[in-house]
């Protein structure tokens, strides 16, 4: 078994001065913190990979494709592989546990 923490994930992202911390990675499977406090712009291009998001604390918007939604504090969000997506309009700290499937590289 692998347990996590995220206030532990949450601290060693933070320590490592960077937006996200990959902290599991599998065979079928990958996964990460991603972190974009108020104002921040979202860097993201497409992957190659499936991926779900589930928001853990913050809000902001989500574009994926042509279609955009308010997340908060337990939303998901799946976003398939290729297609153009980013947050925006954050306006709390963001942080997003983010499945990859396949891992990714």
């Amino acid at each position: 078994m692998k347990a996590f923490r995220l206030d532990e994930l949450e601290a060693e992202r933070a320590a490592n001065d960077g937006a996200y911390l990959r902290f599991l990675h599998e065979r079928n499977m990958s996964v990460g913190l991603y972190a974009l406090d108020a104002g921040d712009s979202d860097p993201q291009t497409p992957h190659a990979q499936d991926e779900v998001y589930l928001v853990v604390s913050g809000r902001a918007s989500i574009t994926v494709g042509t279609e955009t939604t308010e997340v908060a504090r337990g939303s998901v969000v799946y976003v398939p592989a290729g297609v153009t997506h980013r947050f925006h309009h954050i306006s709390e700290d963001l942080r997003v546990l983010v499945v990859f499937s396949p891992p990714e590289s």
